[in-house]
């Protein structure tokens, strides 16, 4: 996660810093007391969340807010500022949201949490899920290629399973409405060469006739919802893995 914090002040500068940095851990953060500086060496920089002073000389808040937004639309704007009287104007550019000075980790926290635009979970594993909407398999930001997409189908229905070894016949009665057996074993190999060309082969995971996948190999934003992270509850939209049948009428 990349952050930008831009102050005129440098005290309050640092304080905002020390603060930003005691509820998000694990942040890149950029400070700039000069935001025309800010904004010239941010301008090829994919900002997740911007705070920044109002009244600053030069480039006030809110223009350095306009900029910023016109280089990436989905950047989240805080604005911390001493006086309430641009609350207005903020909200105008729809900024997720405003913290009046002084600034305190509790305050920080909160705005955090209600993002108007949510950051993607910090992914720890090489393999990346997404069930949310379409289902999606992603290997360092990039979709993986299956050679068939009942590959793709059949990996879906084993992280939809969480862990659970499944037998050939349940997901052949998944996948088709007749005997595709011998056709099943090409789709186990295909995800079995597409993961292992990702150093991935771990994750699929074979037992006597059953097959399953590792839960801890994977980051999954479905498994995350389910552990009540805030980012998760907030990336769900009621849509679940929307173009497989077997899915739809699913709630998590």
């Amino acid at each position: 996660m990349k952050l930008l914090l831009v102050d005129d002040e440098e005290l309050q500068l640092t304080r905002l810093k020390e603060a930003v940095k005691n509820v998000i851990k694990d942040a890149e953060i950029f400070c700039y007391t000069n935001p025309v500086k800010a904004l010239e060496e941010n301008k090829n920089q994919t900002i997740d969340i911007a705070f920044l002073d109002i009244e600053m000389p030069k480039i006030n808040g809110i223009s350095l807010a306009k900029s910023l937004k016109a280089i990436n639309p989905q950047i989240n704007i805080i604005f911390v500022t001493a006086y309430d009287d641009f609350a207005l104007e903020a909200m105008k550019l729809h900024a997720s949201g405003y913290i009046t000075k002084p600034v305190n980790e509790q305050r920080i926290r909160a705005e955090i949490e209600g993002l108007r635009y949510p950051i993607d979970l910090k992914s720890t594993n090489k393999i990346k899920v997404k069930c949310f909407g379409n289902f999606e398999v992603f290997s360092n930001d990039k979709p993986l290629a299956f050679a068939y997409q009942k590959s793709k189908e059949l990996f879906a229905y084993l992280v939809d399973r969480e862990g659970s070894s499944i037998n050939i016949n349940e997901l052949n009665a998944v996948l088709w409405e007749e005997d595709h057996k011998s056709y099943l074993r090409n789709l186990i190999s295909d995800i079995k060469k597409t993961l292992a060309k990702e150093n991935a082969s771990d994750v699929f995971i074979k037992k006597h006739n059953g097959y399953s996948i590792d839960v801890n190999k994977i980051d999954c934003d479905a498994y995350e919802y389910k552990k009540n992270n805030p980012q998760a509850i907030r990336m769900y939209r009621g849509e679940y893995m929307n173009q497989y049948s077997w899915a739809i009428f699913k709630s998590l």
